[in-house]
């Protein structure tokens, strides 16, 4: 359901595609919209945990990155201050490029949201071999 029990996810790399961090977070209770900022939030603050300077970001939700850009109005209060944690998490990196993807080019990150669900929810493990977590 909208809103109802969701997950977030973020898999950083390096430059040469190698995988630095994947990792996920259960909400008992977000929308769609909820999950998908928060994934951003996350992604933003383990990059500069892990010292990143300059990131390339790639998001499967159309809405998530025309709203970053301004592209789009952010109507909602809770989605207006959430966006304003994120940009001040911006001004930790010198570049940010963000970019739609089709959500079969994001599948690590959905998958982690799948096993961060399913392990909340005790359901067994998708099927696919678990990401560095």
């Amino acid at each position: 359901g909208n809103p109802g029990p969701g997950a977030s996810a973020c898999v950083i790399k390096d430059k040469k595609g190698t995988l630095l961090k994947g990792e996920g977070l259960f909400w008992p209770q977000c929308t769609n919209n909820q999950a998908e900022f928060n994934a951003l939030k996350l992604a933003l603050q383990r990059a500069r945990e892990l010292g990143g300077t300059e990131l390339t970001i790639r998001a499967d939700s159309q809405l998530l990155v025309k709203q970053f850009l301004g592209e789009y109005k952010i109507k909602n209060p809770q989605l207006k201050d959430l966006m304003a944690e994120i940009k001040q998490l911006c001004s930790s990196f010198k570049k940010i490029n963000i970019q739609h993807v089709p959500r079969e080019q994001n599948k690590e990150p959905d998958l982690i949201c799948n096993q961060t669900m399913d392990k909340a929810l005790k359901r067994p493990l998708s099927p696919q071999a678990p990401i560095n977590n």
